[in-house]
């Protein structure tokens, strides 16, 4: 089949011809002489086929009667191309998936280079450099979803106070216990709890300053009375506080798995312990060094100011970063020791018969530690000058290292900060009344196409698509 009966016109007479382009429903009718001035391009080289085998190789499928190429693309993304056949520029709009774009121009057979210089620098730098962009949007995707299964635990726990003696009120004490900020009951056992922790930490550090110690008859220094009255009052509340969330809780075996009841549990532990350990000690003289035991544990009291995270988003959100950011904990503490081992290596055989400080690679270690963190304790430094450009070397190496990863892990923290206050919202949004009523207001749509995004995206990894599942998945972007 000729040219001529495919186009119903004369070879002489193609360039003022026009042809229809279907694309995905999408239907336009463009002039040949158009096309024909970018002749390398897909429609171009249409135009010049002699045989129905041709145009096929270049369309999806040919319509005889109507005269109509038919492709199989994704019809947004065509206009763009149409403009550049008018124009002879293409523009790229910031709404548009960079990677589904350059597929599709790349299929017309249209070249990156015809980009115009108003939309080319954002397109390439969004392009090679992606990685932010794909975190914004994964982070709001994932915000989105754990919310979400976590809003529907917390309901699903709520719904086990159903059916249960004095149910509502137990369910009313849980919330106000659990979620500060649900109700003025919970607002104000926070900030008690929040007064408790504090007043706590301020007496341990006040009973360690000489002025408020007391000698006992032996002559040794002892607590002040005064303070032992607060740290018995707070640990009375801290037991309180914890047999109270345990005898409201939802489930019991459940109750200790999460992370804040253990460290309630771990506040009022050496307390207990210490007494019992007293209690030994003064009825068998011989098990004396169990004194020391119970020294070690007094400083524990420390941890109480974990306490507070129950309180507090942020410290929460940080809890989270670091449980999920051990890979690039891990990678700082590796770029650290590798940093330290050159850098210790290099000062000792500097400095060693110079410097009595640098003697020895241990002791270089702990100058490169403190050199690489940009600590400088100034306890040890380099005296000659290759020693002081060698720690020049170290400091500026250090400041490298350690901000590498911490890009990552903002975005971690900022990723699990969202999704805190996200569900904290959720939560104090809840009216449960008289039992059970109706699932807070979750965009389940977002919920379904992130699924299916993920979905699509463990697919694309197991196999590399055809073109006809580009497509696809371009429409579906």
């Amino acid at each position: 089949m000729t040219r001529q009966s495919l186009w119903d016109v004369s070879e002489t007479n193609v360039e003022d011809g026009e042809i229809r382009i279907n694309v995905g429903g999408f239907k336009r009718r463009l002039r040949s002489h158009t096309l024909l001035r970018f002749p390398e391009t897909r429609l171009g080289r249409l135009l010049l086929c002699h045989s129905r085998e041709a145009i096929l190789e270049l369309c999806d499928d040919y319509d005889d009667v109507q005269r109509e190429f038919y492709f199989d693309r994704n019809p947004e993304l065509f206009p763009y191309v149409l403009h550049f056949y008018h124009t002879g520029k293409l523009h790229v709009m910031a709404e548009l998936c960079v990677f589904s774009f350059s597929q599709e121009i790349e299929y017309w057979g249209i070249n990156e280079f015809f980009i115009d210089s108003c939309c080319s620098y954002s397109y390439h730098g969004r392009k090679v450099e992606p990685e932010q962009e794909k975190w914004d949007e994964q982070s709001d995707q994932e915000s989105t979803t754990s919310s979400f299964d976590e809003i529907l635990a917390f309901y699903n726990d709520a719904s086990k106070f159903d059916g249960q003696p004095l149910g509502n009120f137990r369910r009313q004490l849980w919330l106000a216990l659990d979620n500060p900020g649900y109700s003025v009951l919970s607002r104000v056992f926070s900030v008690l709890s929040i007064l408790v922790v504090l007043g706590s930490i301020i007496t341990m550090c006040l009973n360690s300053l000489p002025d408020f110690q007391i000698p006992d008859s032996q002559g040794h220094l002892g607590e002040d009375p005064r303070f032992e009255i607060v740290e018995h009052f707070g640990i009375a509340w801290f037991t309180f506080e914890l047999v109270a969330r345990f005898a409201v809780a939802p489930d019991f075996l459940k109750f200790f798995k999460n992370a804040l009841n253990l460290i309630d549990l771990m506040s009022i532990v050496p307390f207990y312990v210490t007494l019992v350990v007293n209690l030994v000690v003064e009825s068998t003289p011989t098990l004396a060094n169990l004194g020391r035991v119970a020294q070690v544990l007094r400083l524990m009291r420390i941890f109480r100011i974990l306490k507070l995270a129950r309180h507090s988003t942020g410290l929460r959100s940080l809890g989270a970063t670091l449980k999920y950011s051990y890979k690039e904990v891990g990678l700082l503490l590796l770029y650290l020791s590798v940093g330290i081992s050159i850098f210790s290596v290099v000062a000792y055989t500097i400095e060693k018969e110079e410097n009595e400080g640098l003697a020895t690679i241990p002791a270089c270690w702990w100058w490169a530690t403190v050199s690489m963190t940009t600590v400088g304790y100034g306890d040890v430094v380099p005296g000659t000058t290759a020693g002081k450009l060698t720690a020049s070397a170290c400091i500026l190496a250090g400041i490298l290292v350690v901000v590498l990863p911490i890009t990552l892990i903002f975005n971690k923290f900022s990723h699990f900060y969202r999704r805190q206050k996200q569900l904290e919202s959720a939560m104090r949004s809840c009216d449960f009344g008289d039992g059970m009523k109706e699932v807070p207001s979750i965009n389940l749509r977002d919920y379904y196409a992130h699924k299916v995004k993920s979905l699509m995206a463990s697919l694309t990894n197991m196999s590399r698509s055809s073109p006809s599942e580009l497509s696809l998945n371009d429409s579906l972007h």
